[in-house]
Parts: structure tokens; C-alpha cells; sequence
């Protein structure tokens, strides 16, 4: 791989790709402004990071996450595209860039993402594995295909929101080849050949899938462009910056959501403030620590002081390995290489967060309820919209049940001309999967008329 075709502006329907962008406002940065103004985006405001349907404003939907990422993503972008423009004496590149792409990956990382968080994706997957959806794998006899509905993957869904540029649930975001390879942490498909599995064997990107059968043709045109290595017919190495947005992610996560287990009480605040101290290491200030008298002001402190050491860190290491990410022997994620005594306080949060946060009874609760609101809808509107395809304008006198659910889908996602099963369910798969947890709850219980719990 080479950083200069690593770039593209292109996007997806160019007749001839090129640099169009002016000094003012380059084509990397448009696509940051697409995704904000999205409705895709919008909806993250209301959908699960740690806590579902939270009654504290302390802690974080999936859209102060995801702007927070995007934060990290573009000072990782800075650093590391500063260093690599001066190491290969690269001209027509600026460490913006680098920052603005990371950044736009980062943003968009979460917005193929259900309502309820990976509960939302394990109702979806397990309705077609062992659900009511289970009858339909007589039909769809494609393995790959019937991969994507009973492994159903936040992230394929976001690239095809990202990249089904007029069309489905993310209106016209269309962005550039650059920022959609970025985004992609898994770029490979869902159902892999056991001929190939000494070859993805180890490889964090290649632990789960990043596109659906659908946008294939789509995956392969942009990996190509960019002039990305295969691993195998139908898998690549990663974007190089690809692991910088999962650095982003990964720091924003352990950090973060530990941050919020403390503020609302699910992780003492002593066990917290010291693990946090452990990650700042020598940067800890304890004059300056000392002024505040608030814990959660404490608490804000040490959360800014521990990502900005992991920023360096990760920095670090991304460019001690530059050489060997470019050649694609490097497949790691940063944060699982980093020094023990980052390492050592960075896992003993995410055990505590495990333990203390996300298997707290409050979240598991709130799973168990979104797991059956999303199972429900999906069967709802999958009905309804094969009820229309067989039969058409006579829905009201067949199927008068089906005749007011279908008018609930907006026109994107219905098209009766299509007569590819496994294209339908995946339309309202999207459509279901981009619903908030609110508009999810709420809908559910005025089409079942059933009461959920608070």
C-alpha cells in the first residue's frame, strides 16, 4: 500500500475520480458535514452506548459517543499524518487530511448501529438463526446471503447506509473512498471459506465482517481504487487508518463508559480514581488534582488526562509499525499492544466495566426487553412487506393487517418491483435497525398494545 492512493476523493457514481478539493474546504472535510447533517446521524441521540433509555443526563447516547471519538480520531489523524508527510516527503497531502478522515470514519463508526446496542444486533440475527424469520433460509439459498441476516453486523449496515448514496434510511451521504475504507474495520464478508481460514486465522480485521452481499460490487470497486492488498477473493487488508478509528473507539469506550459507571453510582468511585491515576501514569499532576473538590470534577480530570495518554501511545505505536501496516503484516489492534503499565489498569477497567456496567441489572433488564420490541417489529414489517409484494394493490382486501403496518415504511425502504427476498428483508432490517430505542418502544407497544417495563 502507498499513502498517495491511499487518498481519494472519489465517490461512489464519479465518472472520472479526481482532487477536487479547494484549500477553504477540502472534499474530506464535506464528508465530515454529511454525516452531521444525516438523519442517520441524528437518530444516535437516542440510542443505547452503555445505559439504555437512561434517566441520568450524565451519561452518553450513542452520539456524545460517537462526537467524542471523532475528537480522538482527528488528534490521531493529526499526529500521525504529520509525521508520515514529513517521513516520505509527501506533497500533495496536509496532516488535515489525515485528521479530517479519521474524524469522518469515527463519527459514522456507530451508525449502522440497532436500537439497544449489540442486544438489538443479537434479536436480528437470532429472529432469522432460531426465530420466526428461521422458515426463510428455504428461499434464500445463498450462504453468504442468509450469513447476513443470522449474523447481522452494525457495521455492514453502516457501510450501507454510508454508501447507498440515494437512497435508504442515510439519505445522500455518498462519501469518499478514503473515509468509507477508513470507517471499514472488518473489510470482508460475512460467511468465511474454510480454504481461507489460515489466512484471516488471528486477524483482528477480519473478526467480524464489514459489508453485506448487497454492496459487494461496491466494496471491492473502492478497496481496489485505493489500491488496497486482498487477503482473499473477498477480503483486504485494512485502510491504515482504519486502525486509528478503532484506536479512537477502543480508548473512548474503556475510558468513558467507566467514567459514567462512576458518575452514576455502578463503580466506586475509589476503585475508579485510582485505576484512572494507573492510566495517566507520570502525566498525573497531583497539585492540579488536588485543587478540585468535586469528584465528579475528580473524576472529568482524570478522564481528559488518561486519553490524552493513550493518544500519544497510540500514536506510538501506530507509527513504530507504519512500515509493516503498509506491507500488511501488521493486524492488530493498537490498544492490545500497548506497555503493561498502560495495559494492566487499561483491562482491569474493562473488567470492571464488564462486570459492573454492562451486566448490571439495570442494562440487562433493558436488553432483555429490546431484544423482543426488536424480534417483534422485524417480524411485523417483514410480513407486511411480502404481503405486498404477492399482493399488491389488493393489500386492503387480503391482508388489511399488513395494509396499515406497510403504511408506517417510508417509500425507501418498500420497492414492489423487487423480487430478490433476501434484498426486501434486508430493507427492513435497515429500516428496523435505524429506528431510536424510544421511537422502537413506543411503536411496538401501539402495534401490540402490550405495556413494557421502566
Amino acid at each position: 500500500m502507498n499513502w498517495n492512493t491511499l487518498f481519494s476523493e472519489a465517490r461512489i457514481g464519479d465518472k472520472i475520480p479526481q482532487r477536487i478539493s479547494s484549500p477553504e474546504r477540502t472534499n474530506f472535510e464535506r464528508d465530515f458535514d454529511r454525516v452531521v447533517f444525516s438523519s442517520a446521524f441524528r437518530r444516535l441521540q437516542d440510542k443505547t452506548q452503555v445505559i439504555p433509555l437512561p434517566e441520568s443526563d450524565f451519561v452518553h447516547s450513542r452520539l456524545t459517543h460517537s462526537l467524542e471519538v471523532s475528537c480522538v480520531a482527528r488528534s490521531l489523524g493529526k499526529i500521525v499524518g504529520k509525521e508520515i508527510i514529513a517521513r516520505y516527503n509527501i506533497k500533495d497531502l496536509h496532516a488535515s487530511d489525515f485528521g479530517a478522515v479519521c474524524a469522518t470514519a469515527a463519527l459514522a463508526h456507530d451508525i449502522g448501529n440497532p436500537p439497544f446496542g449489540h442486544s438489538g444486533e443479537s434479536s436480528i440475527s437470532d429472529y432469522f438463526a432460531n426465530g420466526k424469520g428461521k422458515h426463510f433460509s428455504s428461499e434464500i439459498n445463498d450462504a453468504n446471503k442468509w450469513a447476513d441476516l443470522t449474523n447481522f453486523e452494525g457495521n455492514a449496515n453502516g457501510f450501507k447506509i454510508l454508501t447507498n448514496y440515494n437512497e435508504g434510511s442515510g439519505g445522500n451521504i455518498n462519501l469518499t473512498y478514503s473515509t468509507l475504507a477508513a470507517f471499514t474495520k472488518y473489510p470482508t464478508r460475512s460467511n468465511k471459506l474454510p480454504e481461507h481460514a489460515d489466512l484471516i486465522k488471528g486477524k483482528v480485521s477480519q473478526k467480524k465482517y464489514g459489508y453485506f452481499q448487497s454492496e459487494e460490487e461496491i466494496f471491492q470497486k473502492l478497496f481496489t481504487h485505493l489500491e488496497i492488498d486482498r487477503v482473499t477473493d473477498y477480503a483486504f487488508n485494512r485502510h491504515p487508518l482504519a486502525y486509528l478509528v478503532e484506536a479512537a473507539d477502543d480508548i473512548c469506550y474503556r475510558i468513558i463508559d467507566f467514567e459514567d459507571g462512576i458518575r452514576i453510582g455502578l463503580i466506586d468511585f475509589r476503585t475508579g480514581e485510582e485505576l484512572l491515576k494507573a492510566v495517566v501514569g507520570k502525566e498525573f499532576d497531583a497539585t492540579r488534582y488536588d485543587l478540585e473538590t468535586d469528584k465528579q470534577e475528580k473524576i472529568s480530570y482524570l478522564r481528559a488526562k488518561a486519553i490524552n495518554t493513550l493518544i500519544n501511545a497510540c500514536t506510538k505505536l501506530f507509527l513504530e509499525n507504519e512500515k509493516e501496516i503498509l506491507e500488511g503484516k501488521f493486524d492488530q489492534s493498537l490498544t492490545d499492544i500497548l506497555d503493561k503499565e498502560i495495559s494492566d489498569p487499561l483491562n482491569n477497567i474493562l473488567k470492571i466495566s464488564i462486570s459492573q456496567v454492562y451486566r448490571s441489572k439495570q442494562v440487562l433488564q433493558i436488553e432483555a426487553a429490546g431484544f423482543n420490541v426488536v424480534a417483534e417489529l422485524l417480524d411485523l414489517f417483514i410480513t407486511a412487506v411480502n404481503d405486498f409484494h404477492i399482493h399488491g394493490k389488493d393489500l386492503r382486501k387480503k391482508r388489511p393487517y399488513s395494509e396499515k403496518v406497510i403504511s408506517l415504511l417510508p417509500d425507501q425502504f418498500l420497492q414492489r418491483e423487487e423480487g430478490d427476498l433476501y434484498l426486501r428483508i434486508l430493507r427492513v432490517c435497515e429500516f428496523v435497525a435505524g429506528m431510536t430505542d424510544s421511537y422502537a418502544v413506543t411503536l411496538y407497544r401501539r402495534l401490540k398494545g402490550i405495556e413494557l417495563p421502566r
